[in-house]
Formats: C-alpha cells, structure tokens, sequence
C-alpha cells in the first residue's frame, strides 16, 4: 500500500492523504487534499462499496483542475467512504468517519455531497462536528442549498452542450442526445436540454436503458424514477442493457454516470458529433485521443460539470451566514461561466491543435502554477520543472 500512495503523488500533489478506520463501525474511509494553493480543499464525499484510494485521489485532482478552470478560490480535495450507502449501519458510519476527520474538517477540507450520500447525511456530518461549516449541501432547513432538487450540475452540463454545439455550428434545437447515466446529473441535463430544444433519444441507469429514436417522454420518466428509482426504465417499456446508451445512434453524447465508459471500442465506433463529459473521468486520454483524430469535440469534466462547484461555492460562502442563498444567482453565475469556459477551450482547441482536454489542462494548470508561485511552494523562476498532465 505504501508503495502505491507514494506512487499517487507528483509535482502537483497530493498535499495530504489521510486513511482512516474505526473498528466499532467497521468505517474505512479516505481523504485527499491533492493542491491547495488557491483556498480550502473542497470537493464532493462519496460512499460506494468497491471506494479506493486512487479513485479518491483522481477525482481530487479533478476538484484542483476544475476549481482553477472557473477561477474561483478553493483548492482541489475529495473524501470517500469504502460501503454500502444503503447500510442500514449509515448514521453511525457517517459519524465515526466525520470524527476521525475533525482535525482536517473544516479547517482543510470541507464535506459534501457525491455520489452514495445525500443532504440528510450532509447534516449528520454538521450535527457530529457541531459546526455549520463542516459540510456544504445540507437540506434548505439548515440553511442549505438543495444541490439535486435544483439539479445545478445537469443545468450546467446543458449549457455547455448548447455553448459546444453553437461553437461546432450545430443547432441544440431538433440535435439528438443520449445520456448514460439518469440519477441527479443525468435527469437535470436531461430536463435543461429539452426546455432548450433537443430531443433526448436515450437514457440509462443501472438498471438498463430505454431508447426511442423519435424522443423520450423526460417528463414521464422524471416521475417514474421518483417512484421506483433506477427500475424507471423498465417501468417506461421496452428496456434494453445499460451500455446500449453510448452506443445509439444520436447527434450528442452526455456520459453522466461513473468514469472510464466511454473506452476506445466505442470512442472508435460512436457516431455523434459531440461529447459532453457529465460524469467525472468518463473518457481516458486514448478513448479522447481517438475522438479528437475523428473530429468529435469532447467538452472535459473539469469544464461541463462545474455548475455543482459554482453551487458549492456560493454555499461555501454563506455556511456561516443567516442569509440562504438564492438559486437565480447561481444559475446565472453557472450559465455564464460555463458557456464562456466551453467556447474558449474549444476554440483554443481548434486554434493550438490540441484535444480539448490538453487546451482546458493548460488553462487549468497556469492559474494553479502562478497560485503556488506565489505562496513561494515553487522558485520563481520555475516554468519547467513541473509537467502537464494531459
């Protein structure tokens, strides 16, 4: 194990991993702080049971570029649990996990909300700490911002699709658009991109997928998936296996669910014009490398998905107000900055040759390399020393 941490680590960081454990609950849980130059470590908390520690350390990385790429002052960090979200042994979990961390949290990190834990968890960390600030996404009666209620990540995520598509001359309007993935992210993106005018053709949980190449009912399936969760596509008719959904035939892509799905297989195979990364690390540098050689546009993680650390930044902001946040400002501040960083890194793309992922990482990496020049973590004159991670 001691060899496979020190070989997580770089120039960029990670800054700390703390492994932790409590025998009385059977916790075992993680955090990374991977780079901290520009603000307090801040990313989502997830809880899934095959967690590791090089999957939380990825995703921290992720946070850094993503936070540096809308230019706003938190560094890069994630937490995990290794379980069950639906233990019924949750409660105490979430709790010896949130004491184990009180020397970071909230000084260095701050919890939040990620795949496997929702607002009522949020506030079981805020109630075992007995701090306001130790969590961001609590529910609306603490004062908090209801992340999947307003569904700020998929709205994002649609915006950048219409922004990549205006900058490919595409029109969103009558475009057809598969969506891997249906829980938060996915069902907001899908919601947004109707009320824009696509028309999703397919849509998959981990249940299986519906396809219909005339249009799905979203609305339908919206309210089938509040009933019977990821059953919903086969509550709708006619379900088909999960993976069916990267591969229809359709004008974008919107991967939305876990990383590494879009493999090479079918980033060689695919016939969409666009890719829109709604998940975290859905593509690999192979997978994007081959996308890129066959013209398709692939809008990064760090860029399309940002709308829930616009969210968490406003919250972040307010945990110790009296004052809620209000979402018009949110969706505005998500709107504008995400159709903005979609554009220029497409058109950065298209004007140095490179895929997107390498124009946005530069973008990413300048911002978090002047920061730790800065705070003198760095010489001055280092421009070299450090690697571009593409």
């Amino acid at each position: 194990m001691t060899d496979s941490v020190f070989g997580l680590m770089d120039e960029w960081g990670p800054e700390k991993i703390v492994v932790v454990s409590d025998r009385k609950t059977g916790m075992r849980g993680v955090l990374v702080l991977d780079n901290t130059a520009r603000g307090t470590g801040k990313g989502g908390t997830r809880m899934s049971p095959g967690l590791t520690v090089e999957e939380v350390s990825r995703l921290a990385r992720t946070m850094t570029w993503k936070w540096a790429a809308v230019d706003l002052f938190h560094g890069g960090a994630k937490a995990g649990i290794q379980g069950d979200p639906n233990d019924p042994n949750k409660e105490a979990i979430l709790r010896a996990f949130a004491r184990a961390l009180s020397n970071e949290v909230p000084s260095e990190y701050v919890f939040g909300l990620d795949m496997g834990l929702a607002e009522d968890d949020a506030a079981i960390f805020l109630d075992e700490l007995g701090d306001r600030g130790a969590s961001t996404g609590l529910p609306r009666a603490l004062g908090g911002l209801p992340y999947d209620q307003l569904g700020v990540t998929g709205y994002g995520v649609a915006e950048a699709a219409e922004a990549a598509a205006h900058s490919r001359n595409i029109d969103l309007k009558g475009s057809r658009v598969s969506i891997q993935g249906f829980g938060a992210v996915g069902q907001a993106a899908a919601v947004r991109l109707v009320a824009l005018g696509a028309t999703v053709v397919a849509v998959s949980t981990a249940a299986g997928a519906v396809h219909d190449p005339n249009g799905l009912d979203i609305g339908k399936l919206v309210n089938l998936r509040a009933e019977t969760g990821d059953a919903c596509v086969h509550h709708y008719g006619s379900a088909v296996p999960a993976d069916y959904a990267l591969t229809v035939d359709a004008d974008i892509l919107i991967p939305a669910a876990r990383e590494d799905t879009v493999n090479d297989v079918i980033a060689a195979s695919t016939n969409v014009k666009l890719v829109i990364e709604g998940a975290n690390l859905p593509t690999s540098p192979s997978s994007r490398r081959i996308l890129h050689e066959r013209g398709i546009a692939v809008v990064p993680d760090f860029i399309a998905n940002a709308g829930g650390i616009v969210a968490a930044a406003h919250s972040m902001a307010a945990r110790y107000s009296p004052f809620v946040v209000e979402p018009e400002d949110i969706f505005t501040m998500i709107s504008t900055k995400l159709r903005a960083n979609t554009t220029a890194v497409l058109d950065e793309s298209g004007r140095a040759g490179l895929t997107p992922h390498e124009a946005a990482y530069a973008l990413a990496q300048k911002r978090v390399l002047e920061a730790m020049r800065l705070r003198r973590q760095i010489p001055k004159t280092a421009t070299d020393t450090i690697d571009v991670l593409v």
